[in-house]
């Protein structure tokens, strides 16, 4: 397996680049450092092995090819392929033959805050909550980029690279250059031939504040019937606006949230697993159990030890 990393990007790449403020420790990629966004070059010769992530990696398949391996199967990609993982969704490459992928990461704290507005977006909104969900998809979005939207977004990455490279940090800069291609990217994966509308009316703002409310309170013991009623709607019009912006009824994509919830508190603490299944809101410890291996495809406790980091490299 060979894998060169880039942090500073295709323009600045060389030997006086700054190390990227990523690393990995047993299967887990994690920011280091304080730092919140990262954006790097990897050509992965031969294959690069399962893991996972403690913040949000959009990858964009520049050359090359390779099979992705995720929790939802394995498939074959290669340039002007885009991937979208959440915070905690495993994957790897293997059989590859010059792969070469533009990693772009930024933290969940980023997802809740910067980009907390995005929900309300269509597009943005399919792309970073709806979109990884929906179908079973289990955290992981997969869609394919015609070639402007392809050169769009790796100019898009490009720039940002360049800004981080100025800057060192997330600057108002960078995250501007994040927010445009974000949005080329969720244009481009919310497109008919995708599974969604072409020209989506804005998302209703009770299936906007609906989400806010299941993700800030994830352990809440939520009814569809409470849910409905603290957003003044009938339950049976509820299900229906959640299915037509987020693909899931209000009750799945709790379940969704609560095991990506999980995932973190298993990487970053030290909890018990019961623990965690009493603070993201399950407290029965089978059910827990059940919910869990059903999403990620691994019990609690083998998700942990397959992929835990050493304390010493907790941010």
């Amino acid at each position: 397996m060979t894998t060169t990393p880039s942090w500073a990007g295709p323009a600045e790449a060389g030997p006086d680049a700054c190390p990227p403020p990523v690393q990995e420790v047993h299967g887990l990629v994690h920011f280091s450092d304080g730092a919140t966004v990262y954006v790097g070059r990897h050509r992965h010769e031969d294959g690069y092995p399962v893991h996972t992530h403690s913040f949000v990696e959009v990858a964009v398949v520049v050359a090359g090819e390779g099979t992705h391996d995720c929790i939802a199967g394995a498939h074959r990609v290669a340039a002007g392929d885009a991937l979208l993982l959440r915070a905690g969704a495993w994957h790897g490459y293997r059989d590859c033959t010059e792969l070469e992928v533009v990693n772009c990461c930024f933290s969940n704290a980023m997802l809740r805050d910067e980009l907390a507005w995005g929900r309300r977006d269509p597009a943005l909104g399919h792309l970073l909550w709806s979109g990884p969900y929906a179908m079973d998809r289990r955290g992981i979005l997969a869609t394919g980029l015609a070639p402007p939207e392809f050169e769009e977004c790796v100019g898009r990455l490009d720039a940002m690279s360049r800004a981080l490279h100025r800057s060192g940090s997330a600057s108002a800069e960078v995250i501007g250059h994040l927010l445009l291609f974000l949005s080329a990217l969720a244009s481009a994966a919310y497109r008919p031939d995708r599974g969604a509308r072409r020209d989506p009316a804005p998302t209703h703002p009770a299936v906007a504040e609906g989400m806010r409310r299941l993700v800030e309170e994830l352990a809440h013991p939520w009814t569809l019937g409470e849910l409905a009623d603290h957003l003044h709607v009938a339950p049976s019009y509820l299900v229906r606006l959640f299915k037509a912006s987020v693909g899931l009824p209000p009750m799945a994509y709790l379940a969704q949230q609560r095991a990506e919830a999980a995932s973190r508190l298993l990487l970053d603490t030290d909890l018990a697993v019961s623990k965690i299944g009493q603070t993201v809101g399950w407290p029965d410890a089978n059910y827990f159990a059940r919910r869990f291996k059903a999403h990620y495809g691994l019990t609690a406790t083998e998700y942990r030890r397959r992929f835990i980091r050493h304390r010493a490299h907790r941010r």
